[in-house]
């Protein structure tokens, strides 16, 4: 049986396409390509886990992606997530929740310009030195 490997790609729709790339590339570092969009390597990440990503399927009344009405929240791995919210915070970009340390890692949530919630996590094994 054929079976799936991987994310392939993130895609939505957004009012203003150029601005919010623009947005992801400042406040996340995405390096946007020259077509507009991003080709993120999982090989680049140092992370112990080698860069795994997870899905996942949520019921329909869920809390988890509020305050979004979006149908669906993207998880970003991030390689240092003090360093990304002290970012985010020049940025004037407001942390919804978090950081919550649990034993696959440090999470963060924040919104993008279109309304989105984002799921930041910086994925480490649990041990007693990042127990907070």
């Amino acid at each position: 049986m054929a079976k799936i490997t991987g994310i392939g790609g993130v895609f939505f729709k957004t009012q203003n396409p150029k601005e919010l790339a623009e947005w992801y590339k400042t406040n996340l570092g995405l390096e946007l390509e020259a077509w507009g969009g991003s080709i993120i390597k999982w090989p680049s990440d140092q992370a112990s886990d080698k860069g795994l990503t997870v899905w996942s399927v949520a019921p329909s009344d869920t809390k988890w992606f509020e305050p979004s009405t979006s149908s669906f929240m993207i998880n970003y791995r991030v390689d240092n997530m003090a360093e990304m919210l002290e970012q985010l915070k020049v940025g004037n970009v407001e942390v919804v929740k978090g950081p919550e340390y649990h034993e696959n890692g440090v999470f963060a949530w924040i919104m993008d310009p279109a309304g989105n919630k984002l799921e930041l996590w910086e994925p480490m094994a649990w041990d007693d030195k990042n127990k907070k």
